[in-house]
């Protein structure tokens, strides 16, 4: 049997990471998020401006979160956000953002219990892991590894958002 070595097949989206992101864990930082972020989607070549805009929405209420809740928000937190790009088996590529913070407080992110109408329409907060449930096509949230160069740090939040099948990463840029 002879055996021949196989090229490797040409996927629409090379896999790829962005450099992680380093924020203070303010809410002022919360444009700056957003505008770094709309710099790195740039990166993909046939990316729609509904999907850019699905990303950052997402970004801002998982930055917000990370800021509220955890450790990150108080005197010299920090939250780091990621961006990467991977083909999921069966699914495509995928653009997977990710925000992580200094540690709980006591709890991860969950979407809020269910609510009456009445409730819903009164409440002032509440509601950023339901728009990410609703726009990514999954999301979760999970603890950071146990690793040295990790330390102090404690939850990933992330959302993974389906590309269409003609946007790549453009190399160099």
């Amino acid at each position: 049997m002879v055996i021949v070595p196989q090229p490797p097949v040409a996927t629409a989206h090379p896999e790829r990471r962005w450099e992680p992101r380093l924020y203070p864990g303010t809410l002022a930082t919360t444009g700056r998020v957003r505008s770094d972020l709309r710099t790195d989607l740039a990166r993909l070549t046939g990316l729609g401006g509904d999907l850019v805009e699905t990303v950052v929405l997402c970004a801002s209420e998982m930055f917000a979160n990370a800021v509220e809740h955890p450790r990150s928000g108080e005197a010299d937190g920090r939250v780091i956000r990621t961006l990467a790009v991977h083909t999921a088996p069966g699914a495509g590529s995928v653009l997977r953002l990710s925000v992580i913070d200094d540690g709980a407080r006591g709890t991860r992110p969950l979407v809020p219990r269910q609510r009456t109408a009445g409730e819903w329409w009164e409440a002032e907060r509440g509601r950023g892991l339901l728009l990410v449930e609703h726009t990514a096509a999954d999301w979760g949230a999970r603890p950071v590894l146990d690793f040295p160069f990790c330390a102090g740090l404690d939850t990933v939040t992330w959302a993974e958002f389906a590309l269409p099948v003609p946007a790549r990463a453009e190399p160099g840029r």
